[in-house]
């Protein structure tokens, strides 16, 4: 009944199915244990102790306490919990079993203890990992490279609550090959995507929407203004991937994680100091807080707010915290976006939020689909998505060839002990 194309398709359908149902229940999980923890260390024992926790001196101490909390698992942890970050594009090769539960344990003190991190590149590795590990021992003849792939679908599915962004990522990684229709190939990582992204919504709805006036007039100086302003938005991300390496150099040189994590998080402490309390956390419900009581904030505050985030961002992502980059780029891009907004009035917000965003990603991960992907998330519309399409050439010719926010294995002179 169905063609051999079809049936090669239908007999990665169940297994694409059970992977991004299990890509969702894990991600659920490590955000609800997360979530707790956090309303336990931000909340529940502060009120027990009668402490205020916008306080100076209670952000010190949580962010330099998880900082120790999370060196002592990667010290003591099997696998160290994982590898560093810094080194790792999102989607890498399968890790060591054993190093998955310290990772997990110290992404969700990190998620939980303030830093400026978000969970998709941990969490990604743990799934990829232990899909890998399950395929190969129940199905060995299928490449590992497969299960990498269906993990990794799922995962992004199950995090942005769509099957678009998998789409997208794996149509410029998976077309390559000429003797296979795109679809074919597509098909199953489509499948655990949709899967991933279902099963997700049964326990939360990931929505990266703001509060902005939507953008339903398209204009022709509005092309100019969002090239100006995604061209200002890769020029502040660059300097912070200029600054990467040798922050990550400088943390490195200290040996002892307890101690380098430690004075990173008294460090994002500091820095939370001057941007505030909604610096803090991985950014999703900030950047929503944030665009909801823009009006409250001025020019100054607005890039106080901008430049502390992208500071932690770097620090945190430098000194060894488990984490991703993505949803504190994309704050960033917000924060950047209302920023231009304030002193330019006349160009929509829709505009500024949305190319200031799609620059920030588009520098952070190099990946043009998903920074046009996270653009119309923010600020969704169709009237927008041919500017920002346009908007994005310009960007990506800027971008070509420059440096990536990652620091390369081989520059490593040891190993976390």
């Amino acid at each position: 009944m169905f063609h051999p194309r079809a049936r090669i398709m239908l007999a990665f359908a169940l297994p694409a199915v059970v992977i991004g149902v299990l890509s969702s229940l894990i991600l659920v999980f490590v955000m609800m244990i997360s979530g707790a923890l956090q309303n336990l260390l931000w909340q529940n024992i502060p009120a027990v102790l009668n402490i205020n926790t916008e306080s100076a001196s209670w952000t010190l101490f949580m962010l330099t306490l998880t900082g120790i909390g999370v060196g002592a698992l990667i010290k003591y942890m099997p696998g160290h919990a994982g590898p560093d970050p810094a080194t790792e594009s999102l989607i890498g090769a399968p890790v060591a079993v054993n190093a998955l539960p310290g990772l997990a344990l110290a992404l969700m003190l990190g998620l939980a203890g303030g830093v400026s991190l978000g969970p998709e590149h941990p969490i990604t590795v743990i799934n990829i990992a232990l899909v890998a590990a399950l395929g190969a021992r129940l199905m060995p003849a299928v490449p590992t490279t497969d299960w990498v792939i269906l993990a990794a679908a799922g995962t992004i599915g199950a995090l942005f609550g769509t099957p678009v962004a998998a789409a997208l990522i794996f149509s410029q990684t998976l077309g390559t090959n000429k003797d296979v229709p795109l679809w074919d190939r597509l098909f199953a990582p489509l499948v655990a995507a949709g899967a991933g992204a279902i099963t997700t919504d049964q326990f939360f709805q990931p929505d990266f929407s703001l509060n902005i006036a939507p953008y339903n007039t398209s204009s022709l100086i509005d092309v100019f203004s969002g090239s100006v302003v995604v061209l200002i938005s890769i020029a502040l991300g660059m300097i912070a991937v200029w600054l990467f390496p040798y922050i990550h150099r400088a943390f490195n040189s200290i040996h002892n994680p307890i101690l380098r994590l430690g004075i990173g998080g008294f460090v994002l402490g500091l820095l939370a100091l001057v941007g505030g309390e909604i610096t803090l956390f991985k950014g999703l419900d900030e950047m929503k807080e944030l665009a909801h009581s823009n009006h409250l904030f001025e020019m100054g505050p607005l890039l106080a707010i901008t430049l502390t985030k992208l500071a932690a961002l770097v620090v945190a992502a430098a000194c060894g915290f488990r984490g991703g980059r993505i949803f504190p780029a994309v704050f960033v891009g917000v924060s950047l976006g209302l920023m231009l907004h304030e002193y330019a009035p006349d160009v929509p917000a829709a505009v500024t939020v949305s190319c200031a965003v799609m620059g920030m990603v588009l520098v952070v991960t190099r990946d043009g689909w998903l920074s046009l992907f996270m653009a119309a998330a923010v600020v969704p519309g169709l009237k927008l998505l041919p500017l920002l399409c346009i908007v994005m050439l310009p960007a990506w010719l800027i971008l070509a060839g420059k440096p990536l926010m990652q620091v390369a294995k081989q520059r490593l002179q040891r190993q976390d002990p």
